[in-house]
């Protein structure tokens, strides 16, 4: 049968989703612990996970999703105490359920939510290190959120977004559809949510690098749309800090009924989860 869970965790022990040699990673901590509660049925038949989207070195997640297949059959609450007595304590399973063999945590959905969190002022936040990203601004300075909301706008909709992709991407196509854009501030917090239907490896960070070169008043509102227009990597901003990102959210068709994430576990508020 085929297995979801919906998982949480913390990143930035991490060097990312993907199992890689001699490296930490969250797929191999969660094969392990699969594994570990299936016992020996998994000797014959491996554990393989499929994730929703591959976060990168020291980036979490409010709302991952996964799927394996296996023979053992047990209760849906059973896989989530009995994967979770086996996970570290920056990993949890949040829920699991059978799902049809035609689902695939990865080719199923339709829309993918990320969130960037940001603290900027005089001096950083020790509670918050490698929870958010961190931008040093003067007493009483604060970001053109305006000017930000307005250069977001040219990246609405389907467009080529080779300026904000990795050289490392393995992507088929740059062309990806955003759907929106929402920019909140809460001093001395700012919020960056981004919908879409996937996303480019660094496209987040390298769009929030940007939007706050814009905000600082470094660059015109403008300089976004020329960004976009000119499908070159070398002229974006640099790649901004993982510290503050989070794979929100994952959109399935209604057939497969998949749980929302469990907002209650995280310090990020629910309503800017919630889109």
């Amino acid at each position: 049968m085929r297995i979801a869970l919906g998982l949480q965790y913390d990143g930035s022990p991490y060097a990312g989703w993907q199992v890689q040699h001699n490296q930490n990673t969250v797929q191999a901590e969660l094969e392990k612990a699969i594994t570990a509660f299936i016992g020996e049925e998994a000797i014959k038949h491996p554990v393989h996970t499929i994730t929703a989207g591959r976060t990168d070195a020291g980036v979490h997640a409010l709302g991952q999703v996964v799927h394996f297949d296996t023979h053992v059959e047990r209760e849906d609450f059973s896989w989530v105490r009995g994967v979770n007595s086996f996970l570290p304590g920056s990993i949890v399973v949040n829920w699991a359920k059978v799902v049809p063999e035609e689902f695939s945590a990865r080719f199923s959905a339709f829309e993918r939510t990320y969130i960037y969190a940001l603290h900027a002022g005089p001096c950083r936040s020790p509670l918050m290190n490698e929870r958010a990203g961190y931008v040093l601004l003067p007493p009483n300075q604060w970001f053109d959120v305006d000017t930000m909301r307005q250069a977001a706008q040219c990246l609405i909709g389907e467009h080529d977004f080779s300026s904000f992709r990795s050289s490392e991407c393995q992507s088929k196509t740059p062309v990806k559809t955003m759907y929106t854009i929402d920019i909140i501030s809460d001093e001395p917090w700012l919020y960056f949510r981004m919908r879409g239907n996937a996303f480019l490896h660094h496209m987040v960070r390298n769009l929030v690098g940007c939007f706050l070169q814009i905000g600082r008043g470094r660059q015109n509102p403008e300089w976004m749309a020329q960004l976009l227009a000119a499908k070159d990597r070398k002229l974006a901003a640099p790649t901004f800090m993982p510290d503050g990102l989070y794979l929100a959210k994952i959109a399935y068709p209604e057939q497969f009924a998949i749980p929302a994430p469990w907002l209650a576990n995280s310090w990020i508020p629910s309503e800017i989860i919630r889109t």
